[in-house]
């Protein structure tokens, strides 16, 4: 056996192991799509940068199974409307994919450069149903082909929470959640954004603590319920939710 097969049969055992633990049995066919997502992500970082995690079983831990971590608020996505907002590599969306074939998926992720990857994974893996916009989600919040109708807004590691709720929350349909993946100081930022989620139309934020693999720093997801209407002003156009922060 060669360095690089240990290397990924103890990676590969990190992503199994650890969504057993919360209830997902992944298949050999999804291993292998992970498998092949890992070669195409370190290939393309030679080049790209998407990410500064290169070591095997990093990958399997800090980025798909932190991905697969959504599933513990979103449950079963099969047949949900999902868009991943500022989706750089991929995460959470496409190991989300990976796991529910059935999901409708958009990826928006606003370089270019970066949505030319997605493409080459989703081409790769021979993933249905996704869609790939060199978009900012300013501009996807204010178009009514994307404005009001998702089940889930996911984003992981972009901007503050009250941010992202102007990025998010517009895109859910009523009902719908906004789902954030939030470090150790997410319940303070998301105390600071109550005015803002209220605002555009959230109700009260819940928050879930997950503990990955190995990781001494947990994870939080955080939840937020679309249970009024967005006013038709937000998103601003963009670049100013991010300069002036709603209820900042």
């Amino acid at each position: 056996m060669t360095r690089k097969s240990r290397s990924w049969n103890v990676a590969v055992s990190f992503l199994a192991e650890g969504a057993a633990a919360w209830g997902l049995e992944l298949t050999a066919g999804q291993l292998a799509h992970f498998a092949r997502y890992q070669e195409l992500l370190l290939a393309w970082n030679e080049r790209l940068n998407l990410t500064a995690i290169t070591g095997p079983a990093d990958i399997q831990v800090r980025h798909f199974l932190d991905s697969l971590s959504c599933t513990l608020v979103t449950g079963d996505l099969t047949g949900q409307r999902v868009v991943d907002v500022g989706a750089g590599a991929g995460f959470p969306g496409l190991p989300l994919k990976i796991l529910y074939p059935g999901l409708q998926l958009v990826l928006v992720e606003s370089v270019v450069k970066k949505t030319r990857f997605l493409e080459a994974v989703v081409a790769d893996l021979g993933l249905q149903d996704v869609a790939i916009l060199a978009e900012r989600a300013e501009t996807l919040g204010q178009q009514a082909t994307h404005r009001g109708r998702y089940d889930w807004a996911v984003a992981r590691a972009v901007a503050a929470m009250a941010v992202l709720a102007e990025y998010l929350l517009p895109l859910c349909r009523p009902g719908g959640r906004m789902l954030a993946q939030k470090g150790p100081g997410a319940a303070e930022e998301t105390q600071a954004a109550a005015e803002a989620i209220r605002l555009l139309g959230g109700g009260p934020a819940s928050l879930h603590a997950v503990r990955l693999p190995g990781r001494e720093e947990g994870r939080v997801l955080v939840v937020v319920e679309k249970v009024g209407e967005t006013p038709a002003r937000y998103p601003r156009r963009p670049g100013i939710p991010a300069k002036r922060p709603l209820g900042g």
